[in-house]
């Protein structure tokens, strides 16, 4: 009665050794007495038991290794590059994958440091930056030529990360921070000379309204005082006493705007009647002694004139008689 337990724990403990699950995007692979025998993609799988053992299994999926790589550029700047590689095992090459590489790790690994130090201490530590692309694709050549036998595909390699010094990145900031500033000083001198030339403009225009306006004041001034001579030569005084007589009223019509000005300075001028009767009897005198040398100028002239004349040659006309142009 106990044979019936033992034979149904027997055929329990054969079928669970003989049937196995292999899970999405992973291959198992199947020795027989330490033979290779099989992979065995996903799903539920079965094996002869304690005869097949499952001895590994390998992912299938895109899988990323990050490399940090030290090496020195061109301009001997030592500099810390972060390389990631993205990887697959190629699935009708898993027994290569398996098989022929004990630490695929280590291997990718070794690859990346030897491409990236031939590659960089080319560049000069600027170029690393910009030509970051040109590393990357160069890793990713070399990998996929060396791993491709061993079953392993390279979808992509990034250079993640570049880290120079820390004396370097400082350096570099400061070089960063004179050019920008450099440039701000070109750009506030710019602006200054812009502002300059502007008020300069503006001033040149002030002042040319200014004269202008001055001028058409002179000019209403003088036709004012013209028309005002005129006027006063109507009614019997001539053009010296009626000079004077507006020189005099602008005299204290000038003193009556200073006394109602309340900001004005301290300005003497002489406000005695007499002192207004001592100008216009020397704005008189000045006229006169003015007329006078005009006179006698206008007669030297006319002296002069005259001498010219009598010195001419007489002139025979064609009857034998001699004439003199008057």
């Amino acid at each position: 009665m106990y044979v019936i337990p033992v034979i149904i724990v027997i055929v329990l403990i054969l079928l669970f050794s003989s049937v196995f699950i292999v899970r999405q995007q992973t291959a198992a692979i199947i020795e027989r007495l330490g033979k290779f025998t099989s992979v065995r993609n996903s799903g539920i799988q079965l094996k002869v038991p304690f005869i097949d053992r499952v001895v590994g299994r390998m992912n299938l999926r895109i899988q990323q290794l990050d490399v940090i790589v030290e090496t020195k550029t061109k301009d001997d700047v030592f500099v810390r590059l972060k390389i990631s590689v993205q990887f697959k095992v190629v699935k009708t090459n898993v027994y290569d994958a398996f098989y022929a590489l004990e630490d695929p790790q280590n291997q990718i690994t070794s690859y990346v440091f030897d491409v990236v130090r031939s590659e960089v201490p080319k560049m000069k530590l600027d170029d690393v930056f910009e030509r970051k692309d040109d590393i990357a694709i160069a890793v990713k050549s070399e990998l996929n030529e060396a791993m491709t036998d061993y079953g392993y595909d390279i979808i992509k390699t990034l250079v993640t990360d570049i880290d120079p010094d820390q004396q370097v990145k400082i350096a570099m900031n400061r070089i960063n921070a004179s050019e920008r500033e450099k440039v701000a000083a070109e750009y506030e001198a710019e602006a200054d000379r812009i502002k300059i030339v502007a008020k300069a403009r503006a001033e040149a225009e002030s002042k040319r309204l200014q004269g202008q306006g001055i001028a058409d004041q002179r000019r209403e001034i003088a036709r004012g005082l013209e028309e005002s001579v005129e006027v006063l030569n109507n009614v019997g005084i001539n053009s010296q006493e009626a000079s004077a007589l507006i020189v005099v009223t602008q005299h204290y019509d000038t003193l009556q705007s200073i006394g109602e000005a309340t900001n004005s300075n301290l300005i003497l001028l002489p406000n005695s009647p007499q002192a207004g009767s001592e100008m216009l009897n020397n704005m008189i005198a000045s006229f006169a002694a003015s007329n006078q040398i005009g006179e006698q100028m206008k007669k030297q002239n006319e002296e002069k004139g005259l001498g010219k004349k009598i010195k001419r040659k007489p002139r025979t006309d064609d009857q034998g008689y001699d004439s003199t142009m008057e």
